[in-house]
């Protein structure tokens, strides 16, 4: 089922409040989401049949609606149990949840506030996000020509649908170069993020910086890290770095529910060890998601 397609598979979608049959769950070709990225989705793992802050992320699903100008029409309490529902139908303990609603195709055109309002919620196995191998030695990471817009020309706070076709332009780009993942600037050329994740560097002192998330998400992972390093009494700085910076960090990784706490090997011929740090907030991480 790993290599099956995902409109081709067995199980169960949870669709505007039904379990439906898997291959079943489908939406009109004219559907806005569609056409014009009214659409608003969630990344969240189980582990050992707990979803990890599963309300930090139906709260954030539903804030990330109202960015978009639309109310998701169900209690935050109602899309939680769904969520427990779609794993339990699916006889899931360990996998990745993807909660995701949308515009309908009541209107056709950009605007449409009268749209019908739907959400899914889709359940499956998913192991690392990558190999065993990346994990060990970090990731490679290019450059991306594509930049993180201006805050003022986005609902950059959302996770929208819309805001990933970049990322998906930037890491095509990497991967046919060999590399595993992109790392972005942000408009005015300062980092920023990778195409699905936020980045953390360790620099020589032991302090941990990582970039100010005006621009980008400000990711459940990468709240818990820095929840995780306070607790170490690691300092944190939040901050504007400059990609000349990146030569003087001693590790770097990076965070998402997806990615979970991945360490980086290279960015664009800048080379760095998988370090203490680094594995440390890697274990606090797997004992926080109790893996």
């Amino acid at each position: 089922m790993a290599d099956s397609p995902f409109h081709d598979r067995d199980g169960f979608i949870w669709f505007d409040g039904q379990l439906v049959p898997w291959r079943e769950a489908k939406i009109h070709v004219l559907t806005h989401g569609l056409h014009y990225a009214s659409s608003v989705f969630e990344g969240q793992r189980a582990y050992a049949g707990t979803i990890f802050k599963l309300r930090r992320h139906t709260e954030r699903l539903f804030f990330s609606a109202t960015e978009l100008g639309f109310r998701i029409p169900y209690s935050a309490d109602e899309v939680d149990a769904a969520c427990y529902a779609v794993m339990k139908a699916n006889r899931l303990n360990d996998c990745y949840l993807r909660p995701v609603a949308w515009r309908g195709s009541e209107k056709m055109g950009v605007a449409a506030p009268n749209s019908a309002i739907h959400i899914a919620i889709a359940a499956w196995e998913w192991p690392s996000y990558f190999s065993a191998a990346a994990l060990e030695k970090g990731l490679r990471l290019k450059i991306a020509k594509w930049r993180r817009p201006d805050p003022a020309t986005i609902p950059c706070r959302a996770k929208a649908a819309g805001l990933y076709m970049i990322c998906t332009l930037a890491k095509h780009e990497a991967e046919a170069e060999g590399y595993d993942d992109a790392l972005m600037y942000d408009w005015q050329g300062r980092v920023a993020e990778c195409t699905g994740a936020n980045i953390f560097f360790v620099m020589p002192d032991g302090s941990l910086h990582t970039p100010i998330a005006d621009c980008f998400l400000n990711g459940i992972t990468r709240q818990t890290v820095i929840e995780l390093a306070h607790a170490r009494g690691i300092p944190v700085q939040e901050r504007r770095i400059m990609p000349d910076e990146m030569a003087r960090a001693a590790e770097v990784f990076v965070t998402g529910s997806a990615a979970e706490v991945t360490p980086i090997g290279e960015i664009a011929g800048h080379t760095y060890k998988v370090g203490p740090l680094t594995r440390a907030l890697m274990s606090d991480y797997a004992n926080a998601i109790g893996k």
